[in-house]
């Protein structure tokens, strides 16, 4: 439920958000920056009573940038963008360690009100279950937009577990004094901690975000080694590379509930052996996928490869197979056979 409208001059929190919309204030301290420096420091033996670390869930509406930032926070892929919806399906964890600090951003996703069946409630109960395990939630919106998909994603934040309003794509806002009106709206849908225009692309938007996220992690020592990037395996990422690039070689036309299973993993010195499936829920749907004389998935197999080489700095080699499953989204057990839980 919306809070209470709050008159600005009786919360200063809201005046200095305003002010930060009309370009009359800094959007916030700038914290420790992302920079080389800062990385190489953060290898060196840091005091673990100086130590800072906690979980940062990164939430909202499918497709509004989640995976860009988390990617962008980590400084390197560990969580695949299309512009199809539900491209994320899992909650991915992206490790970023900076001086004392150690990040723990989590990537959900997109909460699911078009469809019932059991791979969304899946999906939804993955996201309820990260933003009540975490120390701060950044809800992601795009600057001077809110809508229905928004307000349910919105209404999963709770009301003890502090929350920025991340504005994402405020570069492509041309009047600022117009998201005064917006702004002090998402103030009184709730109570928001801070406000952080950004683009997600933006470096400096990145680097000033840290400092913002610092102060709300508490005081203990890291969780993890300081040049991990996520807590995911190999195996994972290769699923989630293949995915990634059938979604965005396909478009529109390969309905969402298309997933890949890896069937072998396997390393032989500097080389990884892997052999995926790419599952379809029709006939029709496999023909799309492979394509005239077998080029589309000669192309999504290429592609993926050759992230998954310059992620891992190996040789990979990569056989793809595509099959059908009738109605695995509507079936609970198969949904969970096939990795989501």
């Amino acid at each position: 439920m919306p809070a209470s409208p709050v008159p600005p001059s009786a919360n200063p929190d809201l005046d200095a958000m305003l002010a930060q919309v009309l370009g009359k204030d800094a959007a916030s301290p700038a914290g420790p920056a992302a920079t080389p420096a800062e990385e190489a420091a953060a290898a060196e033996p840091v005091d673990v009573a100086a130590q800072r670390c906690g979980y940062v869930a990164i939430v909202g509406k499918p497709n509004v940038g989640k995976s860009t930032l988390l990617n962008a926070l980590v400084g390197q892929k560990v969580s695949i963008t299309s512009r199809k919806a539900q491209t994320t399906r899992h909650r991915i964890t992206g490790i970023r360690t900076l001086g004392a600090t150690q990040f723990v951003f989590v990537d959900t996703p997109g909460f699911q009100t078009r469809h019932g069946n059991a791979l969304n409630r899946a999906l939804n109960k993955t996201v309820l279950g990260a933003v009540n395990d975490v120390d701060l939630i950044l809800f992601v919106v795009e600057a001077g937009h809110f809508n229905l998909a928004d307000a349910k994603a919105l209404s999963m934040l709770p009301a003890n577990v502090p929350a920025m309003l991340v504005a994402n794509k405020f570069d492509l806002v041309h009047r600022r004094g117009d998201l005064a009106p917006w702004l002090r709206s998402m103030q009184e849908r709730h109570p928001f901690a801070e406000f952080v225009p950004m683009s997600a692309k933006a470096s400096k938007d990145i680097e000033r975000l840290f400092g913002i996220c610092e102060k709300y992690l508490p005081q203990q020592p890291w969780m993890h080694d300081p040049d991990d990037l996520t807590d995911r395996s190999e195996r994972f990422m290769a699923a989630e590379m293949v995915r990634e690039k059938l979604f965005r070689l396909t478009g529109d036309e390969l309905p969402y509930t298309s997933t890949v299973i890896i069937d072998k993993f396997e390393e032989e010195g500097a080389l990884k052996r892997i052999a995926a499936t790419i599952v379809v829920e029709r006939e029709g749907h496999k023909g799309m996928v492979i394509g005239e004389k077998g080029e589309k998935l000669k192309r999504i197999g290429t592609e993926a490869r050759q992230e998954l080489e310059k992620l891992w700095d190996c040789k990979v080699f990569l056989e793809l197979w595509v099959k059908v499953r009738s109605g695995w989204a509507d079936d609970d057990a198969r949904v969970r056979s096939f990795g989501y839980e």
